[in-house]
C-alpha cells in the first residue's frame, strides 16, 4: 500500500507497511525538542563566555524558546486539524532543524536568541502532531505500545540529554564547543524528515477551511511579552518607569485578549481558547497550579547549572554529571505518580509537592552549611528527593486538572494548559532568574552561594503556592481520557 496515499480523517490505517518506521520520525521530533528545551542551560556559561552578553541574554537564551512556544501552541494542533498532521508535522521539523542550524551559527546573542524563538515557535507547531499523529496510524491496540515507547525514550533523553550535552561540549569537536548541542539537531532532523516525508500516511485534514484567530494570537503574545520582557530586562536596566508600565499594561492586554475569545465564541467562531472553562473554580485553580509549578521549576532550570559553573568553577560536562540525580529521581519519581494516581487523586500532587519542597530546602541546607566548599556527592540526597516530587507531579497533572472539566472541552482545556506551563517556566526563568542574577552580580565573596540560596527560598515559596492551590484542584483524575496527557512531561524531567 502506497503511504502516501490520502486517507480520510476516520478510516483506520492499521496494516500500513512502514507506520512504525514512520513513528521513528515523530519520536526524533519529540525527543529533538525535549532536549533542545533544557540543554541550553547546560552551555548558558559557555555561550557567554563566546560570544558575549549579559546575565540577561543568559535568561533570553532559556526564556525565548518557552515564550515562542507557550504563544505558538495556542495553534499548533488546529493547523494541524487544518493542513494535515503529517504536513504540519514535517514542516515543523524544518523550521524546528532550521532555528537549530541559526543557533549553531550564532555569532551574537542577538543572533542566538531570535534562532531560539524560531526553535520554540516551530517545536510548538510540530509537538502537538507527535501526539496526534500515534491515533492516525495505529490501530487501539498498537497506540498503547506506541505509548509505551514513547514514555521510556522520554524518560531517557531527560536523564542523558544533558550529560551528552556536557560531554559535547567537552569534547569540542571540530572546535566547535557549545555549538554542536544545536548542530547535531541537524542530521537526526534531516534523517527524520526524510522517513517521515517517506513512511507516514497522508490523512486528510479534519478541520479543512477553518481560519485562524491572528488577532487572539496577536493578543495572546503581546500581553505575554508585556510580562515577561520587564521581568528580564528590568535589573539590568535599573527598572526606568517603562519596564513597570509594561508590566501594568500586561494584564489589560491579556484581558483584552479574554474578551475577544468569549466574543469569537458568542460569534459561533472557533476560539483559541474555550471561555467555559474559566467558568470552573477547579480549572482555574489548575491553571494557577500550573503556573506556580513550572515556574518552580523555571527558575532551576537556568540557575543550579549556573551556579556550579559560574560560582563553584564547574565544567559544563562536571555540572551536567552533578546535578543528573533530579532527572534520575524524576523518573522513579513520574512511575510512582502513575501508579498511585488512580488510588490517591489530588494527594499526590501534595506529596510531590512535599518532596519536592523538602529537595529544595535540603539544597538551601547544604548551600547554607558547605558554602563554596559544596561537593557533587552533597547535591545527591536533595536532587533526587526534589527530583522524585518533581517527577510525581508530571503524570497525573494534567489527568487531575481536567477532572471538572465537559468531555466537549477537553480538546481546548488541555490545549490552553500546555501553553500555560510553557508561560510558567518563561516567567519562572524571568522572576526567579533576575534575583539570581541581581546577587550574583554584586560581586561580593560569597554572592553565587547567596543568589543560590535565594533562589532555592523563592523556588520553596512558590512550591508552597502550588500546594495551597492544590486543594481547589478536583479531588480524582479524570477517568476518560485516551491515555496518560503527554504534554506535562515535556516541561521536563531534565529540568536542571
Amino acid at each position: 500500500m502506497d503511504t502516501t496515499k490520502e486517507l480520510a480523517p476516520d478510516s483506520s490505517p492499521a496494516g500500513l507497511p512502514g507506520r512504525w518506521l514512520g513513528y521513528t520520525a515523530v519520536l526524533a521530533a519529540s525527543v529533538m525538542d525535549l532536549l533542545d528545551s533544557t540543554i541550553a542551560n547546560v552551555a548558558a556559561p559557555s555561550i557567554r563566555r563566546s560570544l558575549g552578553g549579559s546575565y540577561a541574554d543568559l535568561q533570553w537564551i532559556a526564556a525565548s524558546y518557552t515564550l515562542a512556544m507557550a504563544v505558538a501552541l495556542l495553534v499548533g494542533g488546529r493547523l494541524g486539524d487544518m493542513f494535515g498532521r503529517k504536513r504540519v508535522l514535517l514542516t515543523g521539523m524544518a523550521g524546528f532543524v532550521l532555528g537549530s542550524m541559526i543557533c549553531a551559527t550564532a555569532q551574537n546573542p542577538s543572533m542566538l536568541i531570535s534562532a531560539r524563538l524560531v526553535q520554540g515557535a516551530f517545536g510548538a507547531v510540530m509537538i502537538p502532531q507527535c501526539f496526534a499523529i500515534p491515533r492516525e496510524i495505529f490501530s487501539p491496540q498498537e497506540v498503547k505500545k506506541a505509548w509505551g515507547i514513547f514514555g521510556p525514550l522520554m524518560g531517557l533523553s531527560a536523564v542523558l540529554g544533558p550529560v551528552v550535552a556536557g560531554v559535547l561540549i567537552h569534547a569540542d569537536l571540530f572546535g566547535a564547543g557549545w555549538r554542536m548541542i544545536f548542530g547535531i539537531n541537524l542530521p537526526i532532523g534531516l534523517a527524520a524528515l526524510v522517513t517521515g516525508w517517506k513512511f507516514l500516511p497522508d490523512v486528510a485534514p479534519a478541520a479543512r477551511g477553518v481560519r485562524l484567530d491572528a488577532l487572539g494570537v496577536l493578543l495572546a503574545g503581546g500581553g505575554a511579552f508585556l510580562l515577561v520582557f520587564p521581568l528580564v530586562q528590568g535589573r539590568e536596566l535599573g527598572w526606568p518607569g517603562w519596564t513597570l508600565a509594561m508590566l501594568a499594561v500586561s494584564l489589560p492586554v491579556l484581558g483584552v485578549f479574554a474578551l475577544h475569545q468569549v466574543r469569537r465564541s458568542r460569534a459561533g467562531l472557533s476560539p483559541l481558547v474555550e471561555p467555559s472553562v474559566f467558568r470552573k473554580r477547579s480549572y482555574v485553580s489548575g491553571v494557577a497550579f500550573a503556573i506556580a509549578f513550572t515556574a518552580s521549576m523555571g527558575g532551576m532550570i537556568l540557575t543550579l547549572g549556573v551556579f556550579l559553573q559560574v560560582g563553584l568553577g564547574y565544567t559544563a560536562l562536571h555540572s551536567a554529571l552533578a546535578t543528573a540525580p533530579w532527572a534520575v529521581g524524576a523518573l522513579f519519581g513520574s512511575a510512582g505518580g502513575a501508579i498511585f494516581m488512580g488510588r490517591l487523586g489530588r494527594k499526590v500532587l501534595h506529596i510531590g509537592l512535599l518532596l519536592m519542597g523538602a529537595g529544595v530546602l535540603g539544597l538551601y541546607a547544604v548551600l547554607q552549611t558547605s558554602g563554596a566548599g559544596l561537593t557533587a556527592w552533597q547535591l545527591l540526597a536533595p536532587l533526587v528527593v526534589g527530583g522524585a516530587g518533581m517527577g510525581m507531579i508530571f503524570v497525573p497533572l494534567f489527568d487531575i486538572i481536567l477532572g471538572g472539566v465537559e468531555p466537549h472541552e477537553i480538546g481546548s482545556a488541555s490545549g490552553t494548559l500546555q501553553a500555560v506551563q510553557q508561560l510558567g517556566m518563561t516567567l519562572g526563568i524571568a522572576a526567579l532568574g533576575t534575583v539570581f542574577f541581581d546577587i550574583l552580580g554584586r560581586g561580593h565573596s560569597g554572592a553565587a552561594v547567596d543568589a543560590a540560596s535565594a533562589t532555592a527560598l523563592c523556588t520553596a515559596g512558590l512550591i508552597a503556592v502550588a500546594f495551597v492551590l492544590g486543594f481547589f484542584l478536583p479531588r480524582a483524575a479524570r477517568p476518560d481520557l485516551p491515555e496518560p496527557a503527554p504534554e506535562p512531561a515535556r516541561t521536563d524531567l531534565a529540568t536542571v
